[in-house]
């Protein structure tokens, strides 16, 4: 069968209903660009980079409240430190392998002072999690070319999921894993917002895969799918990254970016010994220009009021993870490792056998 979002396939999650694209970029203004690395030659790649530019207006003119919030914290999300201190986001986000954190870091830092109007520090926010399964990591193909031609191509709508950018060597759930996305529309009484996810899926048992509360995993044996390896991967992580429209101030951000532990786990996450389960949550509702030479009127959305954008970013979280996973196509790499296709006609099959209706 053809590679399909969850929703394609008759599947849906929650009870709150998607934007446009059902997509982080469905958050006016938050753009998605993607570079994928696949040859074999003169070593195999088997990765890429994807970079999340927050809004139209440079992060650095336009700031950003956000949040940051950490399940089990074997992984790294640089420039974390700085933006729990002041609680804004003041960078894009890129998200990468392991072993080329600081490249992408680095080359964030040359691309940002080559658009600044005025000499600042900065402190990109970049995340990685391991490809090294499937990806020959330390032939550290990712160069500073890669992450320009992610910036270059980012764009709102459509976002390309599975094997692509920084997710193209990720495995999830013991099948083929990577990049997913998902976003829900609320109404409330302060207006309608839009929360989006958006997840680098490399974490997860089979066992413990869930699609909206039944137990595919299970139901999916290595008899029937294998799993390509006599022992596990080392390690396994997911980063997940919110962004809403609502004018939420950097404790609400923080309290809406611990809610993407609840979608990981319907889907079946339970945050490993090994596993970097790092979460960031930005909203655009506010805006803090810089320079900072004046006070500010900054908005709040009132704290009875968060509710809804908690269920939304379980429910985008939850179905990023599967989307990720449904998307995903099976990849051969690193001494011809195999990382197979979650089955969709499998997985149909046993959503109609649980919930024939």
């Amino acid at each position: 069968m053809t590679r399909a979002r969850l929703r394609d396939l008759g599947i849906i999650i929650g009870t709150h209903p998607t934007g446009p694209h059902n997509a982080i970029t469905d958050v006016a203004g938050v753009r998605v660009g993607h570079c994928t690395l696949i040859y074999d030659e003169p070593r195999i790649a088997r990765t890429g980079v994807t970079v999340i530019l927050p809004r139209e207006e440079a992060a650095w003119d336009d700031q950003l409240f956000a949040g940051f919030h950490v399940l089990n914290g074997n992984g790294d999300f640089t420039g974390t430190h700085w933006l729990e201190e002041s609680g804004l986001l003041t960078t894009p986000i890129a998200l990468t392998n392991t072993h080329q954190v600081g490249l992408v870091r680095d080359t964030l830092v040359n691309w940002e002072f080559s658009h600044r109007k005025e000499e600042y520090f900065a402190l990109p926010l970049v995340a990685e999690t391991y490809d090294g399964w499937l990806n020959d990591i330390n032939a550290f193909h990712l160069k500073a070319e890669h992450v320009y031609q992610a910036i270059q191509s980012a764009a709102g709508g459509v976002i390309d999921e599975g094997g692509v950018g920084g997710g193209t060597g990720m495995i999830c759930h013991d099948f083929k894993g990577g990049i997913g996305t998902a976003s829900r529309v609320i109404n409330i009484p302060s207006g309608k917002f839009t929360v989006g996810a958006l997840v680098q899926a490399n974490h997860g048992d089979r066992e413990l895969l869930r699609v909206d509360g039944v137990p595919v995993g299970r139901e999916i044996g290595y008899d029937k799918i294998p799993s390509g390896w006599d022992e596990p991967p080392a390690g396994s992580s997911i980063i997940v990254i919110l962004a809403t429209d609502a004018p939420l101030l950097a404790t609400q951000c923080k309290r809406l970016a611990q809610r993407a532990t609840i979608g990981l786990a319907r889907a079946g996450c339970v945050g490993h010994n090994g596993s970097g389960d790092l979460f960031l949550a930005f909203a655009t509702g506010n805006h803090i220009p810089v320079p900072h030479k004046k006070t500010y009127e900054v908005k709040m959305l009132p704290q009875q009021q968060m509710n809804p954008l908690f269920e939304a970013a379980a429910e985008a979280v939850e179905e990023a993870v599967l989307n990720a996973l449904t998307a995903a196509e099976t990849m051969t790499g690193y001494k011809g490792r195999t990382a197979y296709a979650l089955p969709l006609d499998a997985l149909q099959a046993i959503m109609r056998k649980y919930r024939p209706s």
